[in-house]
């Protein structure tokens, strides 16, 4: 079976390698990855420019684009037939709570789920020095159960695993999204030059901490697997707001409620009968009428 391994941080990440030699044990992989870093580009596809794919080594390409490029190029032009999985990372930091909706490397693991491929993206927790052995060996087991078992529809699998050597992992945990709140999100500095310039950065300052949320499952040394469905409905709050349906099309027909005025005019009544004119009718009638009265006598 083949098995696409990509990330956001580049091909030529170590964390990409790691992810790649653990999945050798269970097919044939192939490593299709930004040639450059990625980080924080969401789900963005390339549109403003051609795409090109750069072989690096055997089944191991670059491309000028972003993870959710390299995921469609691979699967649609590069590979022969789909692969059974898709894999992304392993991610120089975690992707926890809402910070997956800025990821490349969760979202190119949502462009597998579009494409039908069950899918999971691998982050590792750390700073400088990341334990990329630890999140390798989870990241194989993890994947071989989605190789046999495989995955519900529409659901990819978000893994993020703590910062501590394997011997040191408390164990593994479902886990939902949490929510974070930054201090000073927008950094603003002045340049040389007096002119004002801005940095998205900001500390993180806190998480809302829930008993099953992903946040605490890392921070308790824990792996922490968590399901994500690609359909962003909100189902219980869409049965609330049915009620805005009759306001909001009563609004509607009010509005586009035609005027008497301009859909007909009755003409001379003509023995004790009334004849509706259409408007282009009526409107030939009342520009015959303007030019009988400018008439010079």
């Amino acid at each position: 079976m083949h098995i696409l391994v990509t990330n956001d941080d580049g091909v030529s990440s170590p964390g990409l390698r790691a992810l790649a030699g653990a999945m050798e044990k269970l097919g044939t992989v192939f490593v299709v990855a930004p040639e450059r870093e990625q980080g924080a580009v969401g789900h963005s596809v390339t549109l403003h420019k051609p795409l090109r794919i750069s072989p690096i080594d055997t089944n191991v390409y670059a491309v000028n684009g972003t993870p959710s490029d390299c995921v469609l190029l691979a699967v649609t032009k590069l590979m022969r037939r789909p692969p059974a999985l898709v894999i992304s990372g392993i991610n120089r930091g975690v992707n926890l709570g809402d910070d997956v909706t800025y990821s490349g490397t969760v979202s190119a693991a949502m462009e597998g789920t579009l494409l039908g491929i069950p899918s999971i993206a691998v982050s590792q927790a750390g700073t400088r020095n990341f334990k990329f052995k630890t999140a390798a060996y989870f990241a194989w087991r993890i994947a071989k159960i989605v190789l046999n078992r495989g995955l519900p529809d529409e659901t990819l699998l978000n893994v993020n695993i703590p910062d501590r050597m394997r011997i040191s992992i408390t164990g593994v945990r479902l886990t939902s999204l949490s929510r974070r709140r930054y201090e000073d999100p927008v950094v603003e500095k002045v340049d040389p030059r007096g002119r004002k310039y801005y940095w998205i950065a900001g500390t993180r300052v806190s998480w809302e901490r829930h008993a099953d949320s992903d946040y605490e499952a890392v921070r308790q040394g824990l792996v922490s697997i968590t399901p994500i469905h690609v359909d962003l409905t909100h189902y219980p709050v869409l049965d609330q707001l049915r009620s805005w349906e009759e306001l909001l099309t009563r609004g509607v027909l009010t509005r586009r409620r035609p005027s008497t005025r301009l859909n007909t005019v009755v003409s001379r009544t003509k023995d004790s009968s009334k004849r509706t004119l259409s408007r282009k009718q009526a409107s030939v009638l009342k520009k015959s009428h303007r030019m009988i009265r400018r008439r010079p006598t």
